[in-house]
């Protein structure tokens, strides 16, 4: 069921009626029976993998937490005998039985995920390396609807219990919703436990104020999707699927319109998420910060897929930079390297892998290994090289805190962005070399003799689109300096109110794209 159909509409209706006419205590049943319902509706094949990730998660969560409890037992019974050593040798028996729990339950639903996503190119991309024939897979294997996204969820819960950081959820019925809840199990956001859980559970009361939020939420989703993403979508798959035709301005036109096509794509879903979870009254985490302000890589991340990038850095980074290993190779490198240098190779090499993982997680193509280590290179870099940039801008006497400064920093990081682009939507890794290449070709008169209008998009189409795009760079600005637009528009007249809401839906309305060969299930992030 895709968040941007009629029948997406009408469910989300008919849940939130039953939802509030329901007596306070089932509440949380009715979004589950919504939850495991939509599930069924958009991917009923591919269910048994949702419920064997919930199981195993689950019962993993309570036998790592009864080896916790059973140490603590043991203790307080045998206080009186027990010396610190030997409380130290049977706590680490314990917690050897809680890390082969751990690792099983990982393994299994990591194991999983890999055979889905990677099974087929792997195989085929050793069977042409070593030219066995016999050895290519033609079969498709069936990708379960957002495994990547409740797969990491899980997995995060287990985690924090192995870390003690909460107790372990009793009731399955109930875990099952926080795994499986409908708005996010799409593409997102990857929440946690201690976030979710209990804004589920607890009953929520009819607000008229967040349920108007929550729909205007929805709409300014919608419109993002279906007004400019979509929009923009006919000629980036025009350029990116015959590259070798469109060379230059073509190719820079391309690769700028699906940095911008993804960002719409990708955040419209998330605004359509938090606003029918808002209707609900729970509070999704915040996946996007208008992520192309942003005046560094390292902030372009902070900014971007929020919750997947403090998902890598709570559970690779830290564990990897923190870790023993790494703590003895860090001190090592100081004697070779100096102090500065030495102490950062831990955090060097944590960030590669790290980062390997998030270009691994979009794909298994080296494309999108590619360009997973292409964004490592420019925070490592910027690691390396910062008190040498610091010592250049005094040098130059560079005012820092100046608006053309951040303006330079906010474009430069752009540009880099956008160039990245070409790996994750090229159609292989030699493609997106050959176009980042070819992009350098001299053509200008495109601009001029009406070749973009052969890309798919009339001028009225482009003329549009340039508005929408002002529209949504204006209402950006406005929110970076810190203004909420719902709460600016709920202070104005009823009439200048409506007169905004009716404008926002006709927009959608009338200039989404729709038609023929107009896929509204194809969000780009939902194959992940």
């Amino acid at each position: 069921m895709s968040f941007v159909s009629l029948n997406f509409v009408i469910f989300v209706a008919a849940a939130a009626g039953a939802y509030f006419l329901c007596p306070s205590k089932y509440r949380w049943c009715i979004l589950l029976a919504a939850s495991q319902i939509f599930y069924l509706l958009s991917s009923p094949h591919t269910y048994v993998f949702l419920l064997f990730t919930t199981a195993t998660t689950f019962c993993g969560g309570l036998l790592i937490e009864g080896q916790t409890d059973k140490y603590k037992i043991y203790v307080k019974e045998h206080k009186a005998e027990l010396d610190r050593k030997k409380k130290k040798e049977i706590k680490a028996g314990y917690e050897k039985k809680k890390r082969w729990i751990l690792l099983a339950v990982l393994l299994l639903n990591l194991g999983i995920l890999a055979f889905v996503k990677y099974f087929k190119i792997y195989i085929n991309m050793i069977s042409e390396a070593l030219n066995l024939d016999w050895l290519h897979f033609d079969a498709g294997i069936l990708i379960p609807l957002g495994i990547s996204f409740y797969t990491f969820q899980s997995l995060g819960y287990l985690i924090d219990i192995y870390r003690e950081q909460y107790k372990a959820d009793r009731n399955l019925a109930k875990f099952a919703l926080f795994v499986s809840w409908f708005p996010q199990i799409i593409q997102g956001p990857i929440s946690r436990y201690d976030q979710l859980a209990e804004q589920l559970y607890e009953p929520h009361s009819f607000q008229y104020e967040r349920v108007k939020f929550g729909i205007q939420l929805m709409m300014w989703g919608w419109f993002k999707k279906l007004v400019i993403a979509d929009r923009v979508a006919v000629f980036v798959n025009q350029v990116f699927d015959r590259y070798t035709e469109y060379t230059g301005f073509y190719a820079i036109l391309g690769v700028i319109g699906y940095t911008i096509q993804i960002y719409g794509d990708f955040s419209g879903g998330m605004d359509i998420a938090r606003g029918v979870s808002q209707i609900f009254g729970i509070d999704l985490t915040l996946n996007f910060k208008r992520p192309y302000f942003a005046t560094s890589i390292p902030e372009f991340w902070r900014r971007w897929h929020i919750t997947l990038g403090a998902w890598c850095r709570d559970y690779i980074f830290y564990p990897i930079s923190l870790s023993k290993f790494f703590g003895k190779l860090g001190k090592n490198s100081r004697k070779l390297l100096g102090d500065r240098i030495g102490k950062q190779v831990p955090v060097i090499f944590a960030q590669l892998i790290t980062f390997f993982v998030i270009g691994v997680w979009h794909g298994a193509e080296f494309k999108y290994i590619a360009y997973g280590l292409y964004q490592a290179v420019f925070i490592i870099g910027g690691i390396l090289f910062e008190p040498y940039i610091v010592r250049l801008t005094e040098l130059l006497r560079i005012n820092t805190k100046a608006f053309s400064w951040k303006l330079f920093q906010i474009t430069r990081t752009f540009i880099l962005i956008v160039i990245g682009r070409f790996f994750s939507r090229g159609a292989s890794f030699g493609a997106a070399v050959w176009m980042m290449r070819h992009s350098l070709d001299f053509n200008p008169g495109v601009l001029f003799n009406g070749g973009i209008f052969t890309l798919g998009l009339t001028q009225k189409d482009f003329i549009l689109l340039g508005i929408c795009l002002i529209f949504w760079i204006m209402i950006s600005t406005i929110q970076e300096c810190g203004y909420s637009v719902r709460e600016l528009i709920a202070r104005q007249n009823a009439v200048f109110r409506w007169i905004i809401y009716l404008v926002g839906i006709f927009a959608i309305a009338i200039f989404g794209i729709y038609g023929i060969g107009y896929d509204a299930k194809s969000f780009i992030y939902r194959g992940f």
